[in-house]
Formats: structure tokens, C-alpha cells, sequence
């Protein structure tokens, strides 16, 4: 097997983060199998171990240098170390000082360049970077390797405009700026030709899509569009940003029924005072009109959020809004964080910093009281018939996994062996239990 210096050219790669570093890793795992390189799921294999990181939140970004300590010991026998990503843009040629032997920095908006970087890396060059943000060839990666044989990403849309107080993402990830809508939909009919059948679409704000070609398309249209892509079933997409999302949006997936019926939409506060020293450019009034549209549709879709607890200045007041916004709502899940001090951010400077206790505290309320209402959102479950798309077997409960077009869990009993289940098919089951994270069925085949 070919070597970097005496050590086997195989590659390891830890992903952190959400799913367009997800999504990042299988263009960089594609790249690195272009050059010849082998992936190995054990870091003590590999000649060249990644780290695609994260740095929304200060916790993902400090294990990341936790682990690069623990392992230091085996650049010196001429393992290589890479930090890609978030953290990578973010800070830049301070990691080689932070973490001597790191040999290679790189942003995502530099994945384009990533054959090059290995190469001098290769070549021996120890302090390799690619930190540019220069965006005109963000979404042209030669090769992705897909894991998932039926289900796939797309990203339409990279960085943020929106420059929220707390966010670094617009530090480390740049502007917003869009893929033309025909190679979107070139992805997307190349996929569903190779076999995939669902497909989700990717950005910071994906909602906030402006086709830069003459078709002009907004993402209600290309949603729509890609919904129309012969061989899917369905179609999602993440993360939605409540200034851009427009009714067309829920209008298109009311219509066909290809869109998956769930929205997660980020609201970080319920507090109208807290949003706006979040420069959210939103309030709660304005929010709850989009849930309305959500709720009026002719389809019953499933609503997810975001909520930040303990931003600087957060009084008891602002908090029991948040709540109460919570209880309005029914969220059908939610995804708590505590506030983090990122830098770069306006929210650095602000005053009344809460306590990490206070912090927690509220994340507990918060968590305590959607669970309840998971609790009872699950159960108009039971009884009915969903769609399953079978995920995997568990050998550890004996029960296949499946999501269902709202993006729920669902874990069913069936056949095992049998042809007509298997990972990547579409399974009815009937609902038999439900739990405030997940839905418990039996297969009910079709007569």
C-alpha cells in the first residue's frame, strides 16, 4: 500500500456538528478516495486522521483540542493531522500554534482546493492552509462519497447574511451565496437515477435560496421542482431562517406530496426584547403568524425549533415568554442550548451574562415542560398507519427503525430475512405505542 513517509496511506475523518459538516465530510472522504487513500474507522491505522469540526458552541470546539492534545504523541511517528471546517476558518493559522502538530487548516468554502492542500501535505509541507472564502467555486467538489445508499444530501446555499449577536457561523462560513437552480436539480435527478428516494436540501438559511441564474427561482419554486424529480419520495430540508420563510413555502409542500410535512423553523427566544438583541430581525408576533400558516395547511406537518436559554440579559420575564411561546406552539421537538460566548460576536460585549448554573436551570425547566408535550403530540400516534422508511435493524430490541415522513422515529417489529423489508423500502405500521422521543409499531403489509 502506497505510504506518507512510513506511515500507510489510510485516512480517518471525525465529523462534528450539523448535517452540512456531515454532508462537507462526504465530499472530503470522496476527494481523499480519489487520491488513493483508503478510510479506516480506527484512528490508530490511519497515516492521516480529520477532524471536521464545529464551533457553534464553545463545548464542540474545546473537545476538538482535547482530543488533538491526546493524540499528539503520534505525529511523531509521522502520523498527519488535519482541522477542517468551522473551527479551521474560525481560527485560522492559530491552531499550528495551539496544536504544533496539526499540518493542515482548511475551511469549507476551500473543500475545492482540498486535493492540492493534500498533496503538499504530502510533498512534506507541515503548515498547509486553505482559508480563503472566495466563493465562486463553493459548491463544485469534484467527488462525494455517499454512505447512505438511499438517503442524500444537497447543499443549495452556503454561508449567512443574517448576522445574529451570538452566531459565528457568518465568521466561518461567509456569505450567503446560492447554487444555480439547473445544477441543483442536475444533483438531484443524477441521485434519484442512482437510487436514492429521499433527499435533503442543505443551508445555513436554505430558505433564504436565490437562484443567481436568469431563472431567478426563489425556494418555494426549487423545492417544488425538486419534489417533481422522477424516482423520490420524499424531500426535506434544514434549517429555515423565520425572516425568509414565506407562505409559497408552505403553499408548495401543502401541494405536493413528495415535500415532507415538517418545518423546523428556529425561533432562539419567545421573548420579542430577547430576539432583538439576538438581531434576529423578527418578533414573536411575526413568528407565530408563520406557525399559523403551518397549522392552517391542508396537511398535518410536524414543527421543530431551536430555543438559546441564558442569552445575556435574558430576565425571568423573557424567560416564562419562551415558555409560554412553547405551550402556544406544541412544538413537536425541541433542540435547547445554552447561550455560548463565541468570538467575533456582538453578544461578546453585551452585559448581564447569565450564570452556566441559571443557564442550566432554565435548560431544565425547558426540557421538562416539552417533554410533556412530546408525551402527548406522540400519542395521536397510536391507532393509525404510517410510513416508514426502514432505516436499519437493531439487534439490541429486535425491531427494525424507520422515520416517518414527519420525522418521527419509529420502531416497528417485522420480519426479518424476509425481502420485503429491508433498509431503504417504504413499510407500513400500524402504531401501536408511543414515547415522548419515538413511536412504537407493528408491520402492517398491505393486503
Amino acid at each position: 500500500m502506497a505510504t506518507i513517509g512510513a506511515v500507510t496511506k489510510k485516512f480517518y475523518i471525525e465529523t462534528f456538528g450539523c448535517q452540512m459538516n456531515v454532508h462537507d465530510s462526504e465530499k472530503v472522504i470522496g476527494t481523499l478516495v480519489n487520491l488513493g487513500y483508503q478510510q479506516t474507522e480506527s484512528h490508530d491505522e490511519a497515516g492521516l486522521v480529520f477532524y471536521n469540526t464545529c464551533s457553534i458552541r464553545d463545548k464542540a470546539e474545546q473537545k476538538v483540542f482535547n482530543i488533538l492534545a491526546h493524540y499528539k504523541k503520534q505525529a511523531a511517528a509521522g502520523k498527519i493531522f488535519g482541522v477542517l471546517g468551522c473551527v479551521a476558518q474560525q481560527e485560522g493559522e492559530r491552531i499550528f500554534e495551539r496544536a504544533p502538530h496539526v499540518s493542515l487548516v482548511c475551511g469549507s468554502a476551500s473543500y475545492t482546493k482540498l486535493g492540492d492542500l493534500i498533496r503538499q501535505v504530502e510533498a512534506g509541507n507541515r503548515r498547509v492552509t486553505g482559508l480563503s472564502l472566495d466563493t465562486d467555486e463553493t459548491f463544485d467538489t469534484p467527488f462525494t462519497r455517499r454512505d447512505n445508499p438511499f438517503r442524500a444530501y444537497i447543499t443549495i446555499i452556503e454561508g449567512c447574511d443574517k448576522s445574529c449577536a451570538y452566531c459565528v457561523v457568518p465568521f466561518t462560513r461567509g456569505p450567503e451565496r446560492s447554487r444555480t437552480s439547473a445544477s441543483v436539480l442536475e444533483e438531484a435527478r443524477r441521485l434519484a437515477d442512482s437510487g436514492y428516494t429521499e433527499i435533503q436540501l442543505l443551508g445555513q438559511n436554505v430558505n433564504s435560496y436565490k437562484d443567481p441564474s436568469t431563472a431567478g427561482w426563489d425556494f418555494a419554486t426549487l423545492l417544488d421542482a425538486v419534489g417533481n424529480v422522477p424516482g423520490l419520495r420524499r424531500v426535506r430540508f434544514m434549517t429555515s431562517h423565520p425572516r425568509d420563510f414565506h407562505k409559497p413555502i408552505v403553499d408548495a409542500i401543502s401541494a405536493n406530496p413528495r415535500l415532507c410535512n415538517h418545518v423546523h423553523l428556529p425561533v432562539q427566544s419567545g421573548s420579542s426584547r430577547v430576539l432583538a438583541a439576538m438581531q434576529r430581525q423578527y418578533n414573536r408576533e411575526q413568528y407565530l403568524e408563520r406557525i399559523s400558516w403551518i397549522k392552517n395547511s391542508n396537511r398535518q406537518m410536524s414543527i421543530t425549533t431551536d430555543l438559546i436559554t441564558g442569552f445575556p440579559g435574558e430576565s425571568d420575564k423573557d424567560f416564562e415568554e419562551t415558555i409560554s411561546l412553547i405551550d402556544e406552539v406544541q412544538f413537536d421537538a425541541l433542540f435547547i442550548f445554552k447561550y455560548s460566548q463565541r468570538p467575533n460576536t456582538p453578544a461578546l460585549s453585551l452585559p448581564d451574562q447569565l450564570t452556566d448554573d441559571e443557564k442550566g436551570r432554565r435548560l431544565t425547566i425547558l426540557m421538562e415542560r416539552q417533554r410533556a408535550i412530546q408525551i402527548v403530540r406522540n400519542a395521536r400516534y397510536v391507532g393509525e398507519i404510517e410510513e416508514a422508511l426502514v432505516e436499519v435493524y437493531s439487534t439490541s430490541n429486535n425491531q427494525w427503525i424507520g422515520r416517518t415522513c414527519d420525522n418521527k422515529t419509529l420502531n416497528f417489529s417485522g420480519p426479518v430475512g424476509d425481502a420485503a423489508i429491508k433498509p431503504g423500502s417504504y413499510q407500513p405500521v400500524l402504531v401501536t405505542r408511543a414515547g415522548p422521543n419515538s413511536l412504537v409499531g407493528e408491520w402492517a403489509p398491505r393486503a
